[in-house]
């Protein structure tokens, strides 16, 4: 039904350009533009607004040095821009530039590209092309984010279950508090530690540099990280004030409800919610979907606790029935309502990363929903049994009422009756003082024995319920996954922009070539090829020759061509020439997308030549 409903939505629901998740729309130089003389500063346009940090912008030379710029900022007041300066006497050649921001949800993204002075040189700068993030602060950060969320659940839906469900004996569900507090307020400290070096793509020794701890708590993430331990702190003082109380008060529920939904507030303020289309709307579907999400999956682990210690009354189980089926109709709308505003198509629910990972989370909710369907089954049960053995109680006490009325000759000649009767039918019939006692564990919390019924339905229960917590566990592992991936959406939006996030938009491939066997010298080495922008229609194209040391070598002559073999076109002659330490052409027009093959041909003396093939991919 889930499924169904979020398509349905897909289908009506239409797209709005901007998305969670920023996207790099444009650079003042562009990627591969060659100028006749150095600009005064670089410009990045976003989709969105960003965070600058301290090395927003790397530049370097040709020689690999690092050109000293002035500090990163926006341009004009408007977020969505960061522009660096560049010294007055910059040179010629070809630049790198690396760039790196914070985006408005709180994940980095970083790119590079290279713009060149006078004429496109052979450089010694590379441009990035490893992880964003430090894989060990990565690794951590998202541990951190998994333990929040599930602290997050044990802590506020166990509150949420004393309060609402109301169970006589809460004294088992103290523990349930005492240890979500603390693994919220850890992985909060964790978190706000690594904030610097998930931002800055520095390791993990960097996350008790007080400097960079001090710029965390000037940004937005720091500062919601920041307002949930005070908010955790307020809610510690509450639990503290509570403690020894069977039933909270009416202000502790108002003051315990107030710092659930500022605890969501923390998420929503800083993550997907706060950034792309309809903002307010957004954050309060956040909002309630996270504490819908707390409240039943908290609630299922108090639940289980409940039953393992044997004090559950059956009416509790059916009052708690009654409000997971509440949780489960606000994730529903929600979660359909987010799972439009980030996949944006229907074709990205299977062709992104953020959709399949959906497709995952909802398979594990409609698993969570089966479980939680055999749960109320069993609960139905139990209240149904419950009910019939406290009809059964209130007719033996009327009966006992009545013989307590009863004079005793009458009361007498009636046990006499029942006795004769009983031998009759073979039924053995017990006194009071030869009836067994129950044992502890067979009674609910209200009192009375257990029947054998209730103890099957208990335990069938259990099962269930443990069921329910098994796959949870599977959700909010998915859940923080699926917070910490780029957006269909803003994908969809970054392919059209004009450069894709953090890859260069050129196609770069590198052929070896190997003329030793014939005796030449040095004649074996790579040639790197650059199509820019490796896409349908004319393209310019760099080629530069490496030695078998690393370094740039010159060769009589070199040649490149290209041929799409499945369309019989080709060979096209790109016609390169040296242009003085690299070979170029301006303008190579290749007409369709598909495998073209490109040929190189390496010449090293009059009569030592080699030629090498490599299949380039051109999209449109």
């Amino acid at each position: 039904m889930l499924l169904g409903t979020t398509v349905l939505l897909l289908l009506l629901g239409g797209a709005g350009q901007a998305s969670a998740h920023a996207a790099l729309r444009g650079a003042d130089p562009a990627d591969g533009a060659v100028l006749k003389t150095a600009p005064r500063s670089i410009t990045l346009t976003f989709t969105e607004s960003v965070g600058l940090i301290d090395d927003t912008f790397r530049v370097f030379d040709p020689g690999n040095g690092r050109v000293e710029t002035g500090e990163a900022q926006h341009v004009d007041g408007r977020s969505d821009t960061a522009r660096v300066t560049l010294p007055a006497k910059l040179g010629t050649g070809t630049f790198t530039v690396a760039w790196r921001v914070v985006s408005a949800d709180s994940h980095p993204i970083a790119g590079a590209f290279t713009f060149s002075v006078g004429a496109p040189s052979a450089t010694l700068a590379t441009v990035p092309s490893g992880p964003v993030e430090d894989p060990a602060v990565a690794g951590l950060h998202k541990l951190g984010r998994y333990l929040a969320y599930g602290a997050a659940a044990l802590l506020i839906g166990t509150a949420a279950f004393a309060a609402l469900c109301r169970p006589p004996d809460v004294r088992p569900l103290r523990g349930l508090l005492v240890a979500g507090w603390w693994t919220f307020t850890a992985s909060t400290v964790l978190l706000l530690l690594l904030r610097a070096p998930y931002e800055t793509g520095a390791g993990p020794a960097q996350a008790l540099d007080p400097s960079g701890l001090a710029r965390t708590l000037t940004g937005r993430p720091g500062i919601a990280l920041a307002a949930r331990l005070l908010l955790l702190a307020a809610a510690a003082a509450l639990l503290l004030r509570q403690r020894g109380r069977v039933r909270p008060t009416r202000a502790t529920a108002v003051t315990g409800t107030a710092l659930a939904v500022g605890l969501a507030l923390t998420w929503a303020a800083a993550e997907h919610a706060s950034a792309g289309i309809q903002v307010p709307a957004a954050m309060a579907s956040s909002v309630l979907h996270l504490l819908a999400m707390a409240v039943w999956l908290g609630g299922l682990t108090a639940l289980l606790t409940l039953l393992r210690h044997g004090s559950l009354p059956a009416v509790v189980a059916a009052r708690f029935s009654r409000l997971a089926t509440l949780s489960v109709t606000v994730l529903a709308v929600t979660g359909v309502y987010q799972a439009w505003r980030g996949l944006g198509t229907l074709d990205a629910l299977t062709e992104t990363t953020y959709g399949r990972t959906l497709l995952a989370k909802l398979a594990a909710v409609c698993l969570l929903l089966l479980a939680g369907a055999w749960s109320r089954q069993w609960t139905g049960r139990l209240v149904r049994t419950g009910t019939d053995t406290r009809e059964a109680d209130m007719a033996v006490t009327e009966t006992d009422e009545e013989e307590a009325e009863m004079p005793e000759n009458q009361l007498v000649v009636k046990a006499a009756a029942v006795v004769g009767a009983s031998a009759q039918e073979g039924v053995a019939v017990r006194t009071p003082a030869d009836a067994p006692s129950p044992r502890v564990e067979d009674r609910s919390a209200d009192g009375p024995p257990l029947t054998p019924a209730e103890h099957a339905h208990r335990r069938a229960l259990r099962r269930s319920v443990l069921a329910e917590v098994v796959v949870s566990v599977v959700v909010l592992g998915l859940t923080t996954v699926l917070t910490g991936t780029l957006p269909g959406r803003a994908q969809a939006e970054a392919a059209t922009s004009e450069q894709a996030v953090g890859l260069p938009v050129a196609s770069v491939t590198t052929v070896p070539f190997d003329m030793s066997s014939a005796g030449a010298p040095g004649a074996r080495g790579t040639v790197q090829i650059t199509l820019d922008p490796g896409r349908v229609g004319e393209n310019s194209v760099q080629a530069v020759v490496y030695g078998p040391d690393g370094g740039f070598a010159t060769v009589p002559e070199l040649r490149l061509s290209f041929g799409l073999p499945g369309q019989d076109i080709g060979p096209l002659d790109a016609k390169i020439t040296d242009r003085g330490g690299y070979w170029a052409a301006d303008a190579v027009n290749l007409p369709l997308p598909g495998a073209w093959e490109m040929s190189v041909t390496v010449r090293a003396s009059e009569i030592d030549q080699v030629t090498e093939r490599k299949t380039v991919r051109i999209t449109r």
